[in-house]
């Protein structure tokens, strides 16, 4: 599992490796190779520079350019403004004859490699000129960009950012950051390394899921075993308005690819017409409805549950009173596990959300951001420019598991934060969070003692990515859907366990 941290823990993590006894200038000089080593140059090169240690870095690159016979120019946005460490090696480049620039004078499409080193990751808010201007430039050039640490503009929190560079690479220093992955970042860094220099994270980094850790999230499949050892499951969900028959179908699917054992499909039974037709290996349990909304009746929802081991309540069913009742009767009556999603977390928001405070349940929640502003009281905004605090935060209060979608997804156990940044931009389409909860009821079916909920719910957010990233190389980004992904999660769950 990789590792990323919060700009402010890697600044602190910095300042106590200098106390240790390494010098910033050696630091300096370390991420400097880093970004030499990290990059094939050719043709003339433009090293466009701030004020900051992150331009300290760029005039030390451009002294390795030099020694090494490559034609590098220093691009000034200021003349005057250096961190200490900064002026040493801007001192040395003077010295050497390497060539400076002020950025008035610079024609950015004349060269063939771009090194931006204007902001670092502690950089917050929106460029002000003459920043923002040289930015632009850098973005029109045609050049290939080299962001040094973070692209300039970028937030290296939540990878929310105004205006920012675009990089065909980005050359992260010591560890990762957050905002590498997370809001708008995957829209702006083609490639992304990182370039270890010595530095010792002092507190808990947040984990980076990749393949290897969804080998975890697997219960060994034996010869002497039947389906009821890999768990009964049931989903709560659809109405009228959002017969789904077609999504709910794929529910159920993407829960018995995933390994559960049985799938018990719970809606109102005038939706039969319509959901019976895509029903095969799943079961149908017919609740009373009216006007095709499901209604709560104690014995029918006791009923379902016998036996369940994992349940996902709220996709499609409408925010209503009924639907409310139904998930306060399963948080209060049953020690399962249960997967809340849709209108489910709208009915908990509408109706009363200290119901998650007085549950049984092991309780896990995948809200977008819309559905967690509802939830958490905090607007947009402010989640994703802090996702993960706010999911950390939440999940702490209430004592669940809090799985926020985005372009990558953050899960949060109210301790621990797991990122997964598998996905494609073609998975923005109807059902995709249906598939997400259908993934995750396979994954959380397979019983106690496979591994932690953080653990399985990350691994269900990174095949559901993995699946939908196979779906668009089969199809394409734009004509893709739901179905896709979930006819691609066999291939994805084969690939990553190498089966």
């Amino acid at each position: 599992m990789l590792s990323a941290v919060s700009t402010d823990l890697m600044r602190k993590s910095d300042l106590a490796t200098i106390e240790g006894g390494v010098s910033g200038i050696e630091l300096m000089y370390r991420a400097a190779m880093g970004v030499y080593n990290s990059v094939k140059w050719n043709g003339k090169i433009a090293i466009i520079s701030g004020s900051g240690n992150n331009a300290g870095d760029g005039y030390a690159l451009a002294l390795i350019l030099k020694e090494n016979g490559f034609d590098c120019d220093i691009v000034l946005i200021s003349e005057d403004k250096f961190s200490p460490d900064g002026k040493y090696y801007f001192e040395r480049c003077k010295k050497s004859e390497i060539r400076t620039l002020p950025r008035e004078k610079c024609d950015f499409s004349s060269y063939d490699i771009i090194v931006d080193c204007i902001f670092g990751t502690g950089f917050k808010g929106v460029p002000r000129e003459p920043e923002r201007a040289v930015i632009e430039a850098i973005n029109k050039s045609g050049a290939y960009v080299v962001s040094v640490d973070i692209n300039s503009g970028l937030n290296g929190d939540s990878g929310m950012y105004e205006c920012a560079v675009r990089s065909d690479i980005t050359i992260s220093i010591g560890t990762l950051k957050s905002g590498h992955f997370l809001g708008m970042a995957k829209d702006i860094i083609g490639k992304i390394v990182n370039c270890p220099i010595g530095i010792e994270i002092i507190d808990t980094p947040y984990g980076i899921f990749e393949d290897g850790d969804c080998k975890r999230a697997f219960k060994e499949r034996k010869a002497f075993s039947n389906k009821g050892d890999y768990g009964y499951v049931a989903l709560i969900g659809g109405c009228m308005e959002y017969s789904g028959a077609i999504k709910l179908a794929n529910l159920a699917l993407s829960s018995l690819k995933m390994g559960a054992g049985v799938v018990k499909l719970a809606t109102g039974k005038s939706l039969y017409p319509s959901v019976s037709p895509h029903l095969v290996e799943s079961t149908f349990y017919p609740l009373s409805d009216k006007d095709g909304s499901a209604v709560f009746i104690k014995e029918e929802i006791d009923g379902l549950l016998k036996g369940v081991r994992v349940a996902a309540i709220g996709m499609g069913m409408g925010c209503n009173e009924e639907t409310y009742k139904i998930v306060n009767h399963v948080l209060e009556n049953y020690a399962i596990t249960v997967v809340i999603d849709a209108d489910g977390l709208n009915a908990i928001s509408k109706y009363g959300i200290d119901i998650l405070k007085n549950t049984k349940c092991n309780v896990v929640i995948t809200p977008h951001p819309k559905e967690f502003e509802r939830l958490s009281g905090i607007p947009i905004k402010g989640i994703l420019d802090d996702p993960i605090n706010s999911a950390l935060d939440f999940a702490k209060k209430y004592g669940c598991t809090v799985l926020l979608k985005g372009a990558s997804t953050v899960i949060a156990d109210g301790k621990d934060v797991l990122i997964s940044t598998s996905g494609t931009a073609g998975m923005a389409t109807a059902g995709s969070g249906d598939v997400l909860s259908g993934i995750l009821l396979g994954i959380l079916s397979q019983g106690d003692g496979v591994c932690d909920t953080l653990t399985l719910v990350s691994a269900g957010a990174y095949i559901n990515g993995k699946a939908g990233e196979l779906a668009e190389k089969r199809t394409n980004i734009i004509s893709m859907t739901s179905t896709d992904t979930v006819n691609a999660i066999a291939d994805t769950v084969k690939n990553i366990l190498k089966l």
